[in-house]
């Protein structure tokens, strides 16, 4: 089955199937425009990306762009990163989406050019191994939002604005934003939604189905990302492994016609299928205990 799966299969669903060994070393540089924090005791395995360019609020620079592409390199290889949670450092924000004021002094080229590596950068994000978790405290507008769709799941706050703006400029979400938004609704509801430029609240966001889950605001502003911290600690008790294929089925699957994904279902439950953490549920569940899982 292996031989005449490769015929269909992409390089990077093959390589996702290796399974990393190591952990990555990424930047904790709180004063960096991007930073990452590892969770501990309880919550280890969680680690948390920070969006860290408040006085932009966090809109898509080159630097920031190029700085979360780093964090994504390092992360792609992390073992020991069970679960990825997206955030602001700041209250109140999560993306503006484009630097307005540093794109209107690029070339149409540069703007190109840019925009290809920005659509690039939340590639590498939705294809993160490991799960990942948006957490909408604040605006997610154009781009911002863009990144969030990029991400397996949403959180948002009840005042939190979203939406994709970009025909308000007289351009289209460049990003992906046109891809993943039919996908995760139905192609009418993203047509209006991208053709009016509308901007929702967490709540109408919520009803429509583009965030998993709204929460009310709380007085630290950081509801939703309580909440993201909620479900990544749901998360962390399972198999990392078995967490990793489960999105790699998911996500690839949906990519093909049926019959194929069965059979990228069946190539991702093989690699389950040899894994200490596989004997180790087991024998758990025989011993009446909680299993100990080391994503091996």
């Amino acid at each position: 089955m292996l031989r005449s799966f490769t015929r269909f299969t992409s390089p990077v669903l093959l390589n996702a199937l290796r399974i990393r060994t190591f952990v990555a070393a990424v930047t904790t540089d709180k004063s960096k425009e991007i930073f990452v924090e590892r969770l501990k005791g309880e919550q280890k395995g969680i680690t948390v990306i920070s969006l860290n360019r408040p006085e932009a609020k966090n809109s898509f620079s080159r630097s920031l762009v190029e700085s979360f592409e780093n964090v994504l390199d390092e992360l792609e290889k992390d073992n020991g990163s069970r679960c990825v949670i997206l955030r602001s450092s700041s209250p109140g924000i999560f993306c503006a989406g484009a630097d307005l004021k540093e794109r209107k002094a690029m070339t149409e080229d540069e703007v190109s050019e840019f925009v290809t590596t920005l659509r690039e950068l939340l590639i590498a994000l939705e294809q993160l191994p490991m799960p990942s978790i948006a957490a909408l405290d604040g605006p997610a507008l154009g781009g911002g939002l863009e990144m969030a769709l990029a991400c397996d799941i949403r959180t948002a706050a009840e005042d939190c604005k979203m939406g994709l703006v970009e025909t308000r400029l007289a351009i289209i979400p460049g990003a992906g934003g046109t891809q993943r938004l039919p996908r995760i609704l139905s192609p009418a509801l993203a047509k209006e939604l991208i053709f009016t430029s509308r901007v929702l609240n967490g709540i109408e966001a919520k009803e429509l189905g583009i965030v998993n889950h709204v929460v009310p605001q709380n007085k630290t502003k950081d509801a939703a990302y309580q909440k993201a911290l909620e479900i990544a600690e749901e998360i962390l008790p399972n198999g990392p492994v078995g967490v990793r294929m489960a999105k790699l089925a998911i996500d690839k699957g949906l990519q093909v016609d049926l019959t194929t994904g069965y059979s990228i279902e069946e190539i991702c439950y093989s690699q389950v299928l040899p894994t200490k953490d596989r004997l180790e549920g087991l024998q758990a569940f025989a011993e009446k205990r909680k299993p100990v899982y080391k994503g091996e």
